[in-house]
């Protein structure tokens, strides 16, 4: 993955009027002094960018988060960033708030949130507008509440490269997408994406769901039941490899229905996460693919969007210098949508995957 901090907006190297140096300093990517606009969104901060900074993750239990976890640290020293400790909400939409109010007690300066619940984080981000902290959200877009900028890959896309390729593997039968929580934008972007492309695409795929609300125990114990009603299912797309992983591969395999690639009766399985237990299951032909979230640039670009939110910066929608655009959510909220490459067999290997180096 890149490994580019954003930089100053390119200016023009001319300019006809003072008007047209006004406009050409306005169309980068991080904007000051210039003005009110819709497209942007002001920070609190005193202004220098300095403070201490909360960090509160969603949870601990899967090998995303974990990777999460560790990237924090090091990609604030990276940025500057004076942060805490992370805080861990333990999947839990309520603790999460009082996470955020705890933090916000101690008197940080800066928030960087991966919310739980997409709706119910707004009663935390109102706190956090009352004290003047700005706050940026990883990973999970809020449905209302004020942020900086969520920085978050294009779950749409997820959902719709996992349907593309099973499509292309599968000509027709059973195929089942294990859900994520559907309060979470996350999980209903990749569940109505993937539903909406088989439709469109792949007619004569059936898709079969398991809502398991990023619970590994669900996950396994519905796709048993499922599995028993349907043994002649052809594809699996697992939301979320972290938590889904190992429950799939193991019910499969107690169910003697563990086949690798090329042998008869394989299913094909595409994930999303990028882990390193996914590569190796690529690499034994367990798992055909997956959709790599860029653990590693969520840390990096939660902690240089927070260090500018409290310096007074503010945002516009456009294209960034690291491969990812800024675009307006419906909700009027700014998100930077960092690339998340599909991995397969033939690119598995590549050192520049963070799941290869987590």
């Amino acid at each position: 993955m890149l490994d580019r901090t954003v930089g100053t907006p390119k200016k023009r190297s001319r300019a006809r009027s003072l008007g047209a140096v006004a406009l050409a300093a306005c169309t980068g990517l991080v904007l000051s002094a210039c003005g009110s606009t819709k497209d942007t969104v002001a920070s609190g901060g005193d202004g220098d960018g300095t403070g201490k900074v909360g960090v509160i993750l969603p949870l601990l239990t899967s090998p995303f988060w974990q990777a999460y976890n560790d990237y924090v640290p090091k990609m604030a020293k990276s940025e500057g960033v004076d942060a805490l400790k992370t805080v861990n909400s333990n999947s839990d939409p309520s603790q999460q708030i009082t996470d955020i109010n705890n933090q916000l007690n101690q008197g940080v300066k800066g928030l960087v949130v991966a919310p739980l619940d997409s709706a119910a984080i707004e009663a935390g981000l109102d706190q956090a507008e009352r004290k003047g902290v700005p706050v940026v959200a990883v990973d999970v877009a809020p449905e209302k509440g004020k942020v900086a900028m969520v920085v978050r890959a294009n779950n749409v896309a997820y959902g719709e490269k996992a349907c593309q390729y099973l499509g292309e593997h599968i000509t027709s039968g059973k195929v089942v997408q294990i859900m994520g929580d559907l309060a979470s934008v996350n999980g209903r972007d990749r569940s109505e994406a993937f539903r909406a492309c088989v439709k469109e695409k792949f007619p004569k795929l059936k898709v079969l769901e398991i809502p398991a609300k990023w619970e590994s125990d669900a996950a396994a114990s519905k796709l048993d039941t499922l599995l028993n009603a349907n043994p002649d299912i052809k594809g699996i797309y697992m939301q979320a490899g972290g938590v889904y992983l190992a429950p799939t591969l193991q019910t499969l395999k107690s169910k003697g229905m563990l086949k690798k690639t090329g042998e008869a009766g394989h299913i094909t399985i595409v994930s999303n996460d990028g882990i390193s237990q996914e590569f190796d299951a690529i690499r034994k032909g367990e798992i055909d693919a997956t959709v790599s979230q860029p653990a590693d640039l969520y840390a990096k670009y939660g902690m240089y969007y927070i260090k500018a939110a409290m310096a007074g910066k503010t945002f516009k929608v456009g294209p960034t210098d690291h491969d990812s655009e800024i675009v307006k959510l419906p909700s009027g909220i700014l998100e930077d949508q960092l690339p998340a490459p599909l991995v397969t067999k033939d690119n598995v290997d590549d050192a520049a995957l963070w799941g290869n180096s987590a």
